[in-house]
Order: structure tokens, then sequence, then C-alpha cells
């Protein structure tokens, strides 16, 4: 049985992606809203995002904090960076994550590098192609990280040995 993540037990990070302030105009003149795209992770492999919409910046952040918590995922991390070459693709945002060796560091774009800084990704290269909306980026970030698989992974879903699926 997979045991459910619950994210009072561990140490999570916020991150603020993008604060957009959108109006509506009504009868009465323009309504200002405010719109916070949030990043949460514990910087070992659990990672969510999420969009909250308030009329103040803060009652916005705080709800954006608790759609994340609802949409976290686990990467497959192999030490430090990413198992293999990936790109994710959400609406109009692509974006290639690859592999990088030790002591790279993170190379991406801010709105990518804040979801890999939360999932405790440490070594990493990453091109954010298209589009560059921030919405649609770390959408596009989360897709490929949830593609991700290791070895032992692939393994136990084919029931070969590790070295059968290496080779």
């Amino acid at each position: 049985m997979v045991e459910k993540f619950n994210p009072a037990e561990h140490d999570l990070k916020e991150s603020l992606i993008a604060l957009n302030r959108v109006s509506k105009t009504v009868k009465g003149g323009r309504i200002a809203r405010f719109a916070a795209l949030m990043v949460i992770g514990d910087g070992k492999g659990r990672v969510g995002y999420g969009l909250g919409k308030a009329a103040e910046v803060p009652e916005a952040i705080r709800k954006g904090i608790e759609d994340a918590k609802k949409n976290m995922i686990t990467v497959s991390l192999a030490d430090t960076t990413i198992p293999h070459e990936v790109t994710g693709e959400f609406g109009s945002g692509r974006v290639l994550l690859k592999p990088a060796p030790t002591g790279t560091g993170i190379i991406a774009g801010g709105s990518v590098r804040k979801v890999l800084e939360a999932a405790g990704i440490k070594n990493i290269r990453a091109k954010c192609l298209r589009s560059s909306n921030p919405i649609n980026v770390v959408k596009a970030t989360f897709v490929g990280l949830s593609e991700l698989r290791t070895a032992e992974e692939v393994a136990a879903l084919r029931g070969l040995s590790v070295e059968d699926v290496k080779a």
C-alpha cells in the first residue's frame, strides 16, 4: 500500500514564483485582485505548486500554498540530479530537463529554478522552449518531473533485473 503524504509532518519550503495583478471591469469601475503562483517542497524529492487568487496579496499567497499542498508529487532522483533527460509539455510551455554531473549546479531560468530547488535537485540543466508564461512553464516542469523513472522503477514495472534494463 502506498502511504499518503501528509504535508503537516514535513518541513516545507515555500517560494513565490509569480504575483499577477488582475482587474475586472464592472458597472461601478474596476475591481483589482491578485493571483499568486506558489511552489512548495521538502528538498528531498517532494514538490507541489498552487495558484491562489484573492483581493489581498497575503490571502492569495496563503491560498496558493494550500493548493500546492494538494498538488504534491514525488520526483525520482538519481543522487543530486535526475535519472534521464525529459521534456515536459503543458499548453504552449515546453521545458527540457537534462541531468548534469556533480558540481554543475542548477542551470535554469527563474520559474524552473525555483521548482527544481524546492524538489531538492542540485545538479541539472534546463531550458524553457516556446512559452515563457510562468504558469505554463511551472506546469510543464511538473509534467516533465512526473515522467521521470529510475532504472529500479522501470525494472520493477517490466519484471526484469536492473542490469537487463540498463543494457
